[in-house]
């Protein structure tokens, strides 16, 4: 016969219903006397029980020993404590995967932070689920506002809830016993604390034995959300099982209210039903029972679903029911899984990340709305928000005082704060306070405690999120120089449309035009005629103005007509092409910085400046590497473009969002150069750890993806917006030869023809009147050409072979 010994707290419900849940005979004892006891005398096969750590190890080494498997119903049992005892099984499955659907439901709510309230036990249940929750958090943007420790010894928990209730934070993910628990949730109704605005929220430590607490209890815990382990109670085993289970616990334990069999009277039946299955067979024990007892797999008849071990350790639960406490009872909202989310009803295949779907949820105080979870009114009775006064360019943010002290706040960040905190989904009252000093100063006011924000022209920096944090930057990025310009183009500017060719064979195609038109029209028209000097005049004067003014009703010939028609049409061709280039260099200049990069400043030993009290400085010094001799500090745009002419200093370095207006209002005269440097842009601060920075930030994306941003930045900064000069190219060639040639061409030729048309009529006419023939004539001009080239051979040959003195020539 086969002997199961069983351990089990008896005053606790847990261990009552795993004592009812076994069907077999068990000896009830504690710790590592009965295990010895039961070892002893009743030569028991295996030990079965152990709900708390402590009891796991006085009872582990015992079995160890007798090499008697020991199989533990605590979820909890340390990984380190299974190496040490290799008969050692964990029965229940691991609940740590229930920290991930507190995350989920903290997203869901969009709640950032919370408070962590666990009790202080020697218990793996407390020491291993900070880790596991801490990992749940790290995988999204979630973070532990602080961590508060319970001890189960104190006459009540007044002073550690005191101290919470001073804080911001209204989000509490509680992690204690039953009994711990219930005396949390009475001291928390005492405090007001279970009022409109606070969030309780259970693990399975505290919700698995809900179903044993009265009506009374239920009353002063309504809205508290809780997370159990989930138990299929609607399979015929299960039915089967509680009708059982109901029956003999009535009779077992009176005293009890509530017969209805929990989780852990479940998980003891199937871990009971195991071992009877193991001890089955005959001359089973030590060793072979063991590794039968891991072999067993109830498939899916166990009460608790599908159990099979793995490393002496069940698959860790998958699936948690979500609990809401309404009036003197809860119910089960729906279940939350890794793989579905949130979903109402088992086999769902919906995957739906929303806790709102799962209906209407009855928070502490019953709100309308899901709380905010924080509250800042337990800190000051008004956002105090700290405003720089120095600042320099005063359409970010200016702080401007009347006669009678009173001061004004007004700027493109002050107007886009009043924005945001319109998007807040909730009423959050503020006040401005001036504040004269260093942005790193004005950010250290935070940590002080003087200010609870700060808004204004304030970029971000990596030291300053020592003293506070901040919202999504509302600007564009970057640390940029500018220095003054070199123009491209100087005085000679009208002649760079052309190149010199051009020019010189448009000057060269005028005049030989104005020649051919001269020549044919000049027996017609006695104003060409006169002196050599004269006619020169007139030809120049008829080169560059004469065909512009004068109708073609002035011309005598056909010829000159035609000549003109073809300079005319090229003229205007060239002209307008002149034109539209030269506009495009008048409109469109090219601007050059005279200097282009920042390694030339530190070579040449230039001095540079920068706005008095802002962070560049330090940039400049630790970064850039500046001399700090060679730093100038200014406190407004004039005495940038003051110093920049005046060639104090070489060059300014800014913010991009202040190169921005400084460039729009002195487009002119100065540009940026060089790389953009990295800085994070301008933010609103706030203290570190508050809740508000996620709505902040949620209402600063709103303000941006409403348009409202850019209706703001067009109406506060935008009066002297221009185009930035970065984004011009001015690339402009000279036009060549290379684009006219055919022009030059057309008018050339044209000319040339009626040049030769013209000499060829003018030789015919003149023979003619002579009584010559045209052939007569070219034989003439023959002749003419052959005696030139001989006169010229003869004196090349004189010049060569001197003759004597007296030689005759022939003439």
């Amino acid at each position: 016969m086969s002997v199961i010994g069983a351990i089990m707290d008896m005053a606790s419900r847990a261990g009552k219903e795993a004592r009812v849940a076994m069907e077999i005979i068990t000896i009830c004892g504690l710790g590592r006397n009965a295990a010895t006891y039961l070892i002893d005398t009743y030569k028991v096969d295996a030990i079965l029980g152990l709900h708390s750590l402590e009891e796991v190890l006085s009872v582990a080494e015992v079995g160890n020993e007798a090499q008697i498997p020991t199989l533990s119903l605590f979820d909890s049992v340390p990984q380190w404590a299974l190496d040490r005892w290799p008969f050692l099984v964990q029965a229940s499955p691991s609940q740590f995967t229930q920290t991930k659907a507190i995350v989920a439901i903290l997203k869901s709510c969009e709640w950032s932070r919370f408070t962590f309230v666990y009790e202080d036990v020697n218990s793996a249940s407390t020491q291993e689920v900070i880790p596991h929750l801490m990992e749940a958090t790290e995988e999204s943007n979630i973070k532990i506002s602080s961590i508060v420790k319970l001890s189960p010894f104190a006459s009540s928990f007044v002073e550690e809830l005191e101290r919470i209730k001073t804080e911001q934070c209204r989000v509490f993910v509680v992690h204690a016993t039953l009994e711990t628990g219930v005396r949390l949730f009475r001291n928390a109704k005492s405090m007001e604390m279970m009022e409109k605005g606070y969030v309780w929220i259970t693990t399975s430590l505290f919700t698995d034995l809900l179903h044993t607490v009265n009506s009374s209890t239920f009353s002063m815990m309504e809205g508290v959300m809780g997370l159990g382990s989930f138990l299929p109670d609607t399979s015929s085993q299960f039915q089967d099982f509680s009708r059982k289970f109901q029956k003999r616990f009535k009779i077992e334990q009176p005293e009890e209210d509530n017969n209805m069999p929990g989780i852990f009277a479940a998980e003891a039946y199937d871990a009971t039903w195991i071992l009877a299955s193991a001890l089955t067979e005959k001359n089973t024990s030590g060793q072979k029972l063991l590794e039968r007892v891991l072999s067993t797999s109830l498939g899916g008849n166990g009460i608790t679903g599908e159990v099979q071990f793995v490393d002496r350790k069940p698959a860790e639960s998958r699936i948690f029911p979500i609990i809401n406490v309404i009036g003197k009872y809860y119910r089960e909202l729906g279940f939350w899984s890794e793989r579905l989310g949130f979903f109402e009803v088992i086999n769902q295949t919906t995957n739906d990340t929303s806790l709102q779907n799962l209906g209407h949820i009855f928070w502490p105080g019953r709100p309308l709305h899901i709380p905010r979870g924080w509250d800042i009114s337990t800190n000051v009775n008004l956002l105090r928000v700290g405003v720089p006064t120095m600042a320099m360019f005063k359409k970010f943010v200016e702080v401007k005082y009347d006669r009678d002290g009173n001061f004004t706040c007004i700027g493109y960040a002050i107007e886009l704060f009043k924005e945001m905190v319109k998007q807040l989904p909730y009423y959050l009252p503020y006040e401005f306070i001036p504040f004269n000093g260093t942005y790193d100063q004005l950010v250290e006011q935070i940590y002080l405690k003087k200010f609870d924000a700060v808004v204004g022209d304030v970029s971000v920096l990596s030291r300053r999120y020592q003293h506070a944090e901040f919202t999504h930057p509302y600007t564009e990025t970057g640390l940029v120089m500018v220095v003054p310009v070199a123009p491209h183009h100087g005085k000679w500017l009208f002649v760079k449309p052309f190149t010199l060719g051009m020019w010189s064979l448009t000057v060269l195609i005028h005049i030989y035009n104005g020649f051919v038109v001269w020549l044919i029209e000049r027996k017609h028209s006695p104003e060409l005629e006169g002196s050599a000097l004269h006619q020169t005049g007139i030809l120049l004067c008829l080169a560059f103005t004469r065909m512009f003014l004068a109708s073609g009703d002035e011309l005598h010939s056909n010829l000159t007509r035609m000549t003109a028609v073809a300079w005319l049409f090229a003229a205007i061709i060239i002209g307008q092409c002149y034109t539209a280039s030269l506009t495009s260099m008048l409109t469109v200049r090219r601007l050059i910085p005279k200097v282009a990069d920042f390694e030339t400043l530190k070579n040449t030993n230039a001095v540079v400046g920068y706005g008095r009290g802002a962070h560049v400085v330090r940039y400049l010094e630790d970064v850039l590497h500046f001399k700090p001799k060679n730093i100038r500090s200014y406190t407004s745009p004039e005495e940038y473009a003051h110093a920049l002419r005046s060639g104090e200093i070489a060059a300014v370095f800014l913010e991009a969002p202040f190169t921005k207006l400084f460039l729009s209002k002195y487009c002119r005269s100065f540009i940026a150069a060089g790389p953009t440097f990295g800085e994070g842009g301008f933010a609103f601060a706030l203290q570190k750890g508050s809740p508000m920075l996620t709505d902040f930030t949620k209402a600063l994306l709103n303000v941006s993806e409403s348009g409202t941003l850019r209706y703001l930045e067009q109406r506060m900064i935008g009066s002297e917006h221009c185009v930035d000069l970065e984004t011009f190219h001015d690339d402009y060639e000279s036009l060549g030869l290379h684009s006219f040639w055919s022009l030059f061409l057309f008018t050339g030729g044209t000319s040339t023809l009626a040049l030769a048309i013209y000499v060829i009529i003018s030789l015919r006419n003149r023979y003619q009147s002579e009584g010559k023939s045209l052939v007569t004539v070219f034989s003439d001009v023959r002749r003419y050409f052959l005696y030139r080239k001989k006169r010229i051979s003869r004196k090349v040959s004189d010049v060569e072979s001197p003759k004597p003195p007296n030689t005759l020539e022939m003439t």
